[in-house]
């Protein structure tokens, strides 16, 4: 789930930052931009959607003009 990426990414930047653990902060980052990378991938998922739909109903009443 792209917020839980997103969010489980930031405690570990924040944990890194508290510890000194660079290497735990990266990893939060990349969590983090995983989770933004899933979030963007559903929205043109959806928009892709919309846009077929919106062919198919364009594409029946055209052959309803017929």
């Amino acid at each position: 789930m792209s917020l839980t990426d997103k969010i489980t990414g930031r405690v570990k930047q924040a944990a890194g930052d508290l510890t000194g653990n660079k290497e735990l902060h990266r990893e939060g980052r990349r969590e983090e931009r995983k989770g933004e990378a899933k979030q963007e991938h559903e929205r043109a998922e959806a928009e892709a959607d919309l846009k077929a739909a919106e062919v198919a109903s364009l594409e029946r009443k055209t052959r309803k003009a017929r």
